[in-house]
C-alpha cells in the first residue's frame, strides 16, 4: 500500500439499533427500532457539520449495532448524504457489517447496487450450542444459507467473524469452527476471544459464579491454534485478531486506527481522530439527537493527546500488527536496546529491516509490552 493510502482518512457510521441484544455485548444499541428514523435524521445534520473538515475519505465502514437491519430506503438515504457532503476515492473500501438472518438475494443485490463492496459477517460460530449460549438471533443453518448467497451475489471481499474462548469450549470444537469457514474461502477473518464484560448478562452470570471462564492457559492454546492454523490455510495473521488471504484484503478501516491516520466517527458513541486531537459521542441517543437538533456537535468529551501519549499509543496499536514499529520508537527509551535484546532472546520479539515485530507468542503479551518501554 502506498505512503498516499496510508495517510488518507476513515468515515466510521455507528447504527446503534439491534433486533436483539447479543448476551456478551457492551457495545452502544438498542432495540426500539421505532426510533430509527429519527437517528436517522440527526445523523444527516451532524454530516453537515462535519462536511469541509476532512480530506476524502478511502475507507467507509457501516457499523453498530446491526447495520444489515436497515431497509433499502433507509441505506439509500444515508449514503446519498454521505456522497453529497463529503468526498470519496473512487476505489474506497465500503464495509457494511450483517448479521446472517438479515441476509437475502435481494439485500445483497441492493447493497451491491448501492456501492458495498465488502462485507463483515457476523457469524461468531457454527455450532447450534454456541449461538444459544451467546444469543445470537441467527441458526447455523442460516449462516450457510448467507455465506453460499454472498458469493452468488458477486461479493468478492467478505469477512467472517468469529469468537473462540466459550466456557468449556475445547481445541477440537473450536478447529471444527474455523474448518467450516473455511469451507466458504473468506478474504478475511476476525477471531476474537469471549470477554465476559461487566454489565452484559454473561458479565452478570460470571459474577454469579453460574459461568466460569476458561483458565488463561486454555485461551493460551487456542489463540496460538487459531494463529497457526489460519498460517498453514493461507492467511496472513496480520493483527492480533485479524487474518486475511492477502494484504489487499487488511481491513482498511483497521489500520486507520492502529496507524493514528485520521477518522471521522458519526452517530452515537462514535469516535473520532485528528491532528492529536480525539473526540467521542454521547452514548446515548436521546443526547445524541438533541445537540443536533440543537445544532451543536453532539460530543460527549474530547482530549488533546501529548507527545508523550502518542508515542505509548503508537508502540501500543504498532506491536498488535504484523508490522511491528520502527526502531526509532524504541531505542531512544531508558533500556531500549536491552529491552529488545531480552526479548529476543524470549522468543517476544524479532527484528526485520529496522523495525520490531511480535513473534506469535509475543502477541499473547502485547497488552504489556508497550509499558516496559515507556518512560
Amino acid at each position: 500500500m502506498s505512503n498516499r493510502k496510508n495517510s488518507l482518512p476513515g468515515l466510521y457510521i455507528h447504527i446503534p439499533f439491534c433486533k436483539s441484544k447479543c448476551l456478551y455485548c457492551d457495545f452502544y444499541s438498542l432495540t426500539d427500532l421505532s426510533l430509527l428514523p429519527a437517528w436517522l435524521e440527526a445523523l444527516q445534520q451532524e454530516v453537515l457539520l462535519y462536511k469541509d473538515t476532512f480530506a476524502p475519505f478511502d475507507s467507509l465502514y457501516l457499523g453498530g449495532g446491526t447495520p444489515s437491519l436497515l431497509d433499502g430506503f433507509q441505506l439509500a438515504a444515508m449514503l446519498d448524504s454521505l456522497r453529497r457532503h463529503f468526498s470519496f476515492y473512487p476505489d474506497t473500501e465500503i464495509t457494511l457489517e450483517a448479521n446472517p438472518d438479515d441476509v437475502t438475494r435481494e439485500k445483497l443485490h441492493l447493497w451491491r447496487d448501492l456501492g458495498v463492496n465488502r462485507l463483515s459477517m457476523g457469524v461468531q460460530s457454527f455450532a447450534e450450542p454456541d449461538l444459544i449460549f451467546l444469543g445470537r438471533r441467527h441458526t447455523a443453518r442460516q449462516t450457510e444459507q448467507a455465506l453460499e448467497w454472498v458469493r452468488i451475489a458477486g461479493f468478492t471481499n467478505l469477512g467472517v467473524d468469529l469468537i473462540y474462548g466459550l466456557p468449556g469450549q475445547s481445541a477440537g470444537d473450536w478447529r471444527k469452527n474455523l474448518e467450516r469457514a473455511l469451507e466458504f474461502r473468506p478474504e478475511h477473518l476476525s477471531c476474537y476471544q469471549l470477554t465476559l464484560e461487566t454489565g452484559t448478562p454473561l458479565g452478570a452470570r460470571k459474577a454469579q459464579g453460574r459461568i466460569k471462564p476458561l483458565p488463561e492457559e486454555a485461551e493460551r492454546e487456542l489463540f496460538l491454534l487459531t494463529s497457526r492454523f489460519l498460517e498453514e490455510h493461507g492467511y496472513i495473521h496480520y493483527e492480533i485478531s485479524n487474518f486475511a488471504r492477502g494484504e489487499a484484503y487488511y481491513s482498511r478501516n483497521n489500520r486507520k486506527y492502529w496507524r493514528h491516520v485520521p477518522y471521522l466517527g458519526l452517530g452515537p458513541a462514535a469516535h473520532s481522530f485528528q491532528g492529536g486531537k480525539r473526540w467521542w459521542n454521547h452514548r446515548s441517543l436521546d443526547r445524541y439527537c438533541q445537540a443536533l437538533s440543537d445544532g451543536v456537535a453532539p460530543v460527549a468529551g474530547r482530549e488533546t493527546l501529548s507527545a508523550g501519549q502518542l508515542h505509548l499509543e503508537s508502540l501500543y496499536l504498532g506491536l498488535r500488527t504484523k508490522e511491528g514499529v520502527d526502531l526509532n520508537l524504541i531505542r531512544p527509551q531508558p533500556r531500549g536496546d536491552t529491552m529488545l535484546g531480552e526479548l529476543q532472546e524470549a522468543g517476544l520479539i524479532k527484528l526485520h529491516h529496522g523495525r520490531a515485530a511480535l513473534t506469535r507468542e509475543g502477541f499473547l503479551v502485547a497488552d504489556r509490552l508497550p509499558l516496559w518501554f515507556s518512560d
